[in-house]
């Protein structure tokens, strides 16, 4: 009841963000309920580990492109706009998965998806860049750690009464609740009102001092933007990554781990329907068991307020341990625990990584940054979700989940590594310019 109430009190001081929630929400729901029709129409059709790999790779491939170019449209268009925008253009394509009758048809479906993709490619990065636009700065983490309760609600919601629906009423039903979603959340964006005017001020760094700091670190530093006003989009990259360590491991991890998220994203369908045997609900509830983790997760991330980095790292240490029981376990029930178990370190984790980035980004940047980290995890997400397809079609599962659990500790470890000896480097410098 508490924990209920404390969101409650957070949504009612945040009205614009609320609209922002309840839009989030409803999107998510839609999605989910597409998606868990999606793999269980493949699967049912094929019976193909491969067929899902593709599926679920060219629904985030199309971030490679799109996610930038959608951070940087909002320096020039509204964001409402944009977000209204690519919310109603998926209509169309969510209900062309109504065509979809046998395998011959899959055509439309990984055509569909992949459409369907270019547009979140173009309003995800939009959306997350303007969070920090509707909230009060000293509510960010908890708004962030917010996010991941949204998420956690999405997959108790979409993905195991999406589960539900799909079995007892068939895809076609998920389909058109989908498109219906993306109307009602086009119609909450409508009302969410962004301030008219942007600083250049972040909460931890200014543009000016990012300057600063790379021009002391060059002696000839390129220009951020050119004679005719338009962002020259590498200078603008490297003078905010080149200073701030936490940006370089935040890139890091967004190249990194979505290598081995792949696996899992694919796996969770796999051990559901082939290795614990319980069909298209059995997917819902899995999910359903992840969202109960990221939902869990809020009341957590708020005890990480002043260990951003620390709890980035911890909790992908752990998720990997989890990764590794998962592959060995033989009940559906303790398959279940440890999924929310997993969620709850990944909610956490992700509230952190979220809310530092937003603090070492200048707002006028954000859009840009999040593009930029939103199209490397996506493009290397699709990537591995496609690998992990081929390499199901050879490994058995729960020797490749053990792998990608073995992965994310290796990934822990060389990012714990990384800024530890930066940190060295920094402390040498320092007492070096102290004694000169």
């Amino acid at each position: 009841m508490l924990f209920r109430s404390s969101i409650l009190v957070l949504l009612q001081k945040e009205s614009e963000y609320r609209k922002f929630f309840v839009a989030g929400l409803v999107n998510g729901i839609g999605d989910r309920f597409c998606q868990v029709a999606m793999l269980s129409l493949i699967l049912s059709t094929t019976g193909s580990g491969l067929a899902v790999g593709l599926a679920l790779g060219l629904r985030v491939l199309p971030f490679l492109l799109l996610a930038p170019a959608g951070g940087m449209l909002t320096m020039r268009f509204s964001r409402r706009k944009i977000m209204l925008l690519t919310n109603l253009i998926r209509v169309p394509f969510a209900l062309s998965y109504l065509l979809v009758n046998s395998a011959d048809d899959l055509w439309i479906l990984y055509t569909a998806s992949t459409l369907l993709a270019c547009a979140e490619a173009l309003y995800a990065p939009v959306r997350k860049s303007g969070i920090p636009l509707l909230v009060q700065p000293e509510h960010l983490l908890k708004i962030n750690g917010l996010e991941q309760v949204m998420n956690g609600t999405v997959l108790i919601v979409g993905a195991f009464l999406g589960g539900i629906t799909s079995s007892v009423l068939g895809p076609q039903a998920a389909f058109i609740t989908n498109a219906l979603c993306f109307l009602v959340a086009a119609v909450m964006i409508r009302k969410v009102s962004f301030p008219s005017g942007m600083s250049t001020e972040s909460n931890g760094m200014s543009l000016e001092h990012v300057e600063k700091t790379s021009a002391a670190a060059s002696s000839n530093p390129s220009v951020i933007t050119r004679a005719n006003g338009a962002v020259h989009v590498p200078s603008v990259i490297w003078r905010l990554v080149r200073p701030s360590v936490a940006l370089q491991i935040i890139i890091l991890f967004e190249l990194w781990v979505p290598v081995i998220n792949g696996i899992d994203n694919v796996l969770i369908s796999v051990y559901a329907i082939e290795v614990f045997a319980l069909g298209d609900w059995g997917v819902g509830l899995f999910y359903a068991a992840l969202g109960t983790g990221l939902v869990l997760s809020n009341w957590c991330s708020r005890y990480f307020q002043h260990w951003l980095l620390p709890g980035v790292v911890i909790c992908l240490l752990v998720e990997g341990g989890l990764l590794m029981l998962l592959s060995m376990a033989t009940l559906p029930v303790i398959a279940v625990l440890i999924y929310i178990l997993l969620a709850l370190m990944s909610g956490v984790g992700n509230a952190c990584l979220d809310t530092l980035l937003m603090c070492e980004t200048p707002e006028k940047y954000r859009g840009l940054i999040y593009g930029l980290v939103t199209a490397c995890s996506s493009s290397m997400l699709g990537l591995s979700m496609f690998g992990a397809g081929l390499l199901l079609e050879v490994v058995e599962p729960r020797k490749l989940g053990f792998a990608g659990g073995l992965g994310f500790a290796g990934i822990a470890v060389l990012l714990t590594t990384y800024g530890w000896l930066r940190a060295r480097e920094a402390f040498r410098i320092r007492r070096t310019t102290k004694r000169t």
